[in-house]
This record gives C-alpha cells, sequence and structure tokens, in this order.
C-alpha cells in the first residue's frame, strides 16, 4: 500500500514492484490516516503560527518547538 505520494509513483518502484509479483493497494493522496506523525507536525505547525511574536530565526524556532513539545498533551 502507498499513499500515491510523488516518490512512490516513479516509474522505477512500479517495475520493481512488478517484477517481485507485489500488487499495491491504493490510498487517498497524502492520507494523514497512514502516519499519525502528520497529526502531530500539523498541531505544532499551528501552534508555532500562532506564537507572539512568532520566531524570527532557526534558533528561536527550535526553542519554540521544543516548547511546543513540551506541553503537548500525552494520551
Amino acid at each position: 500500500m502507498d499513499d500515491n505520494a510523488r516518490p512512490h509513483r516513479e516509474n522505477i518502484v512500479d517495475e520493481c514492484l512488478q517484477s517481485e509479483d507485489i500488487t499495491s493497494m491504493d490510498w487517498q493522496v497524502y492520507s494523514p490516516d497512514l502516519n499519525p506523525m502528520e497529526h502531530v507536525w500539523d498541531i505544532l505547525g499551528r501552534r508555532i503560527a500562532t506564537r507572539q511574536p512568532p520566531p524570527t530565526c532557526l534558533t528561536e524556532l527550535q526553542r519554540a518547538l521544543l516548547d511546543e513539545w513540551c506541553n503537548f498533551p500525552q494520551g
């Protein structure tokens, strides 16, 4: 199974799967249900976007992400 992401749609991937007689299941493009971590990144991104003032450099962004990660609900 794959999510139809561009790397999964390359000809070489299709050829390899066919040569190994592997059939794949179709899924929605970029389905967040396939990867729960996508939900986590979405929440972190939204929290960072609402910070005032927003991070203006990589160091501030790293600190903000760590801060939000530490405050992330565990359950």
